[in-house]
């Protein structure tokens, strides 16, 4: 609210309090004149000078004239009690506190006036406010006679009220909400805000139809993927493109606006609950502590650097071996710090280093200068038929890489230690996933072996990330398709890169120690249907418009993945979401595994390479599309067979 508003308010608060003491009096004596009492009219002085002196203090402290009246809410109106219950209450005490000869008798002052009081001060000081509310609407309708479009609002809970306010108050954005619908039966065939809700969800095509819809908002922000996929098919049965209030995550003021209403994404329609955590419980892990991210120049590190700064850790060190991605990143989050209010912004100091996870030396000089007590290892080669064709660049990142970034955090004490692992990791069939189990290996041996909190984070794909199918499909989109899928029956799990962060916070709080944290993901999703949804939210029809063609399996693909190894043991945790492998197993000849990683990929020897993974991690099985060739230089190189069927055209409907 602005300070004129506020000014105008306290004048009124000025002139109506007084009135209001001296209405209870006439309430209490039944008698307007105060029965020509002296005593009684002492009395209702007294009383009204209590009440101008404390009510606009107790206004102020309770933030009353810090609201924006026009828009008042039921939290606007309790502030504005608890002031006048408050004033009431010391006026009573003042009162009472005092023995009858201060006044010789001579002023009237009945025990039951402080509860009239109450209700009279209430009543005075909202008055103004009401006019205020009711003004701005009118102004509004005057201002805006004709909205042009007829708006549902599915979701008749706190979100979709904000949203109904927001609509009204912006009338430049012609919209005029005819209705709400809502599945609780207690809300249907009521009115809210002047508003009828016309029944649950399943009745948005009649309802479309019979109003002359054109515009349907979601603002339900807890709503599972599968509500939302619901609701954005029977909006397109009746040619609409519904439009969505963003999630509760999004709304950190617990305000609406329009400029915030956005068209539904591929992220809403993942099929599961999304995930929330503990942030009071990461605070108190990260909160004033030194935390490095390695890979922060990455789609998870980026983000994960986001929020941590969230949680005030006393520095912040970005790791990156791309100097454009973290020089970019260490202004965002520059950006975000000064834009910050000053009573909330972190005391953080953050620092952008250059440096490869493969260069021990400058990982070493890197952790013995900022000291961290907090590493979130995210730094990998994750692109699986790239690393197919790469095995000596993966083991050397994602195996020997971690290596060193272990060694480096144990040399300094780091008392935490996160690692981004994959669901390729388990019984894997590609470079990669090898390469990702072998770094999990190398985390668990330091938890054993050390007294730091060393654990691993294993989920599954990630929506928008860097190299991510999405990325690939809307390109290929963009272009006018085709569409490729390796194959109709392929699935996966995903989650989103916000939901992927917070798991490794939440994984965080929570780790002791050696554990494999995994999230419940609810049903994997057929990368066909995730095409189709694509295709239909960019307003296309699959197959018709956009063509959808199967290329086959690429080598290190699997049809399905999984998020759990046979013979772990996964128990419960404090997050009724996320699991733990309580009793990871490391050989005992890892020591001599690694190294023997480490001599192929010195040697560039991609036979051996692979041959030792497979020795590291016994359960890594290699496509049968590989074939082991010896080279002139006595060294074996892997030669990729091509796919067989590659580009078939299949019907949509093939199993």
């Amino acid at each position: 609210m602005g300070r004129p508003r506020a000014r105008c308010f306290l004048c009124a608060d000025v002139l109506l309090l007084p009135v209001g003491a001296y209405l209870s009096f006439v309430l209490r004596l039944d008698s307007f004149s105060l029965g020509g009492a002296r005593e009684a009219w002492a009395g209702a002085l007294v009383l009204a000078g209590l009440t101008v002196a404390l009510g606009p203090l107790a206004f102020h402290h309770f933030g009353v004239y810090a609201r924006y009246w026009p828009d008042a809410s039921l939290d606007d109106l309790w502030a504005l009690g608890g002031a006048a219950l408050v004033v009431s209450a010391l006026v009573a005490m003042f009162w009472w506190a005092l023995p009858a000869s201060v006044f010789d008798q001579r002023v009237l002052f009945p025990r039951s006036v402080p509860v009239l009081l109450f209700f009279l001060m209430l009543s005075a000081a909202g008055v103004p406010r009401l006019a205020a509310r009711l003004l701005a609407g009118r102004r509004h309708a005057i201002r805006h006679p004709l909205p042009a479009l007829n708006t549902l609002i599915v979701g008749a809970g706190a979100s979709g009220t904000r949203t109904l306010a927001e609509l009204r108050r912006h009338g430049e954005a012609g919209l005029r909400v005819v209705g709400f619908l809502d599945d609780d039966p207690a809300k249907q065939g009521t009115r809210l805000h002047d508003v009828p809700v016309l029944g649950g969800r399943h009745a948005l095509p009649a309802v479309v139809r019979e109003l002359g819809v054109a515009r349907v908002i979601i603002a339900i922000p807890s709503a599972s993927g599968g509500v939302i996929r619901e609701l954005t098919a029977a909006c397109r049965t009746v040619g609409i493109a519904p439009q969505l209030v963003p999630g509760l995550g999004q709304l950190l003021d617990g305000r609406v606006t329009v400029n915030r209403l956005r068209p539904v994404q591929i992220e809403d329609l993942l099929r599961r609950e999304r995930l929330a955590a503990d942030l009071s419980a990461v605070s108190r892990v990260l909160r004033g502590r030194r935390v490095l991210v390695t890979g922060a120049g990455g789609s998870i590190g980026s983000e994960l650097c986001r929020q941590i700064l969230q949680l005030a850790p006393a520095e912040l060190v970005l790791l990156g071996h791309g100097e454009h991605s973290i020089f970019t990143l260490h202004r965002e989050l520059e950006q975000l710090l000064a834009s910050s209010p000053a009573r909330l912004r972190p005391a953080t100091r953050l620092h952008a280093v250059i440096a490869d996870v493969c260069a021990p030396p400058r990982l070493h000089a890197v952790f013995q200068e900022h000291r961290p007590e907090v590493v979130f290892h995210a730094a990998a080669h994750k692109h699986v038929p790239l690393m197919e064709l790469n095995p000596t660049a993966a083991a050397d990142n994602n195996v020997l890489g971690t290596r060193n970034v272990v060694a480096a955090a144990r040399q300094v004490g780091v008392e935490r230690f996160v690692l981004v692992s994959t669901d390729k990791a388990i019984n894997p069939r590609s470079v990669m996933g090898a390469t990702k189990r072998a770094a999990e290996l190398v985390v668990h041996r330091a938890a054993l072996q050390s007294d730091g909190r060393y654990l691993v984070v294993r989920f599954g794909n990630v929506l928008g990330s860097r190299g991510s199918v999405l990325r690939t499909m809307e390109q290929q989109i963009a272009a006018g398709g085709p569409v490729t899928v390796t194959d109709p029956r392929m699935t996966r799990y995903f989650m989103t890169i916000p939901e992927a962060v917070q798991l490794l916070l939440q994984a965080a709080a929570l780790g002791r120690g050696g554990e494999v944290f995994v999230f419940d993901m609810g049903e994997p999703v057929r990368i066909l249907d995730l095409a189709e949804d694509l295709i239909r939210l960019s307003g296309l029809r699959p197959g018709e418009d956009v063509e959808i063609v199967f290329t086959g399996i690429r080598p290190g693909e699997k049809l399905h993945e999984q998020l759990r190894r046979p013979g772990e043991r996964y128990l419960p945790t404090a997050h009724a979401r996320i699991f733990v492998a309580a009793n990871p197993r490391v050989s005992d000849g890892i020591e001599a595994q690694l190294r023997a990683v480490e001599v192929a990929v010195r040697f560039d020897d991609t036979g051996e390479v692979v041959r030792a993974l497979q020795a590291l991690v016994p359960e890594y099985s290699p496509p049968e599309l590989y074939r082991t060739v010896p080279s002139s230089t006595a060294k074996s190189r892997l030669v990729l067979a091509p796919p067989s069927g590659a580009r078939d055209r299949l019907p949509l409907g093939h199993p």
